[in-house]
């Protein structure tokens, strides 16, 4: 009988990771299967009951990252930093937990990167769960330049925890917009730009250098209005792919100890969605 591995969250029948999954399964032949499973919060510790004794891992996604927490044996250091999980590993009936969101992230830049990530000077945008992923995946990889801006300054110091970084500033949308060119790469973390806000973006790019790397968590659309606006500009781009693809790269890694090839994944997933590399 083949190894079960799930992807569980609310909603979930939009994933695309049992077509990512199961692609790296097939073709490292290895006799996994992997399904989404639509989990919420009231569900969940039966849930997590019953997987102890079927699977081997599982990931979690939205509204589940945080609430799992509470239900595993042992959680990685960058995790419980970031204050979420997203991947489960099954070890004889103990489950760890870790995130392979922010790091996942960063592996996904390097198909844009010129320098080492620790070099960029680096603006996030948005103050949700997946800035502070990013963020504090950033400053584990020893990045020394990074400021945070978001239209509810509060919650931009909130990412913080109280802690003194004194390579993290926060700062308004306006001061950002003002300095922008200022910025190697401007990571876009909020949902502005997916439906129903498709037309909006976080800020004005005005002040954008050419030289710079704008990247957006999203990737359906394909190509946010932010994106398109930072193309006119002659920026370099990338959309949210990368980070879906290196993120699940990352727990197939920990479930199997094979890292699976993103290349090929990359090109599935872009067909799928309809869009051209950017």
């Amino acid at each position: 009988m083949r190894d079960q591995f799930y992807v569980i969250g609310q909603p979930i029948g939009h994933s695309m990771s049992p077509t990512m999954h199961n692609e790296w399964f097939e073709s490292n032949n290895l006799s996994g299967h992997y399904s989404a499973k639509e989990v919420g919060i009231t569900d969940l510790e039966s849930v997590i009951g019953e997987f102890r004794s079927t699977v081997k891992g599982f990931n979690v996604t939205a509204p589940l990252k945080v609430e799992i927490m509470k239900f595993l044996d042992v959680i990685d250091p960058l995790a419980k930093n970031i204050g979420a999980v997203n991947t489960v590993i099954n070890q004889d009936g103990l489950l760890y937990g870790k995130n392979t969101d922010g790091i996942g992230y960063c592996r996904g830049l390097s198909m844009v990167l010129k320098n080492p990530i620790e070099q960029e000077n680096i603006l996030i945008i948005g103050a949700g769960g997946a800035a502070r992923a990013i963020l504090y995946s950033l400053l584990h990889l020893g990045v020394k330049h990074i400021s945070i801006t978001n239209r509810t300054l509060e919650n931009a110091h909130e990412l913080l925890d109280g802690k003194l970084f004194n390579d993290v500033k926060v700062i308004s949308i306006s001061d950002a917009e003002e300095n922008l060119e200022n910025y190697s790469l401007i990571i876009q973390t909020t949902s502005l730009g997916m439906k129903p806000n498709e037309d909006q973006v976080p800020l004005s790019l005005h002040n954008l250098s050419s030289k710079t790397i704008v990247s957006d968590l999203i990737y359906s659309p394909f190509k946010t209005a932010f994106l398109k606006e930072a193309e006119k500009r002659n920026a370099i781009i990338q959309n949210g792919l990368p980070m879906f693809i290196y993120q699940g790269a990352l727990a197939f890694q920990e479930w199997t100890g094979i890292f699976p090839n993103t290349i090929d994944a990359y090109k599935i997933l872009e067909t799928k969605l309809g869009g051209t590399k950017c």
